[in-house]
């Protein structure tokens, strides 16, 4: 490797990026109306990048603008990611949802959560599955790269 050179994405890096490149819908569960939060600055920047945000949240009504849902179950159309912002423990039900939802193509837990049980339910279910990485890094990364 040449100085200075940055090492050449993985293989799912790059499924990643793809997968970016052709989605549109993003529903994020745990979307804090908080403008402070983690949640929500990435889901406002996932939004300004043109993706179309789809808020879970056990209150509100809109965040980000957009019409919230109390939970997976009350979402009936095609999304195309489910980014999760719940702690590691509590990702399961919310990943054994995700992967039955129409058109998913990615679940994506956030910088900081794993869960072997969570990577297990999407993999058996034959759905690209990320964990502990920050959706927005990962966005920036395929944008520098020329993947997007």
């Amino acid at each position: 490797m040449e100085a200075c050179e940055l090492p050449s994405s993985s293989n799912a890096d790059k499924k990643l990026c793809e997968i970016l490149k052709n989605s549109k819908v993003i529903v994020v569960v745990g979307l804090s109306p908080k403008e402070h939060r983690a949640s929500n600055q990435v889901a406002k920047y996932m939004q300004e990048k043109g993706y179309k945000i789809i808020p879970v949240y056990p209150r509100e009504e809109f965040i980000l603008g957009e019409k919230v849902y109390r939970s997976l179950d009350e979402i009936d159309f095609e999304v195309d990611i489910v980014d999760v912002f719940r702690k590691g423990e509590d990702t399961p039900p919310i990943v054994e949802k995700a992967v039955k939802l129409p058109g998913v193509k990615c679940v994506f837990l956030q910088e900081g959560v794993t869960n072997e049980k969570s990577k297990e339910i999407a993999e058996n279910a034959g759905i690209f599955y990320v964990e502990d990485k920050c959706l927005m890094v990962e966005h920036m990364r395929c944008e520098r790269e020329g993947l997007l």
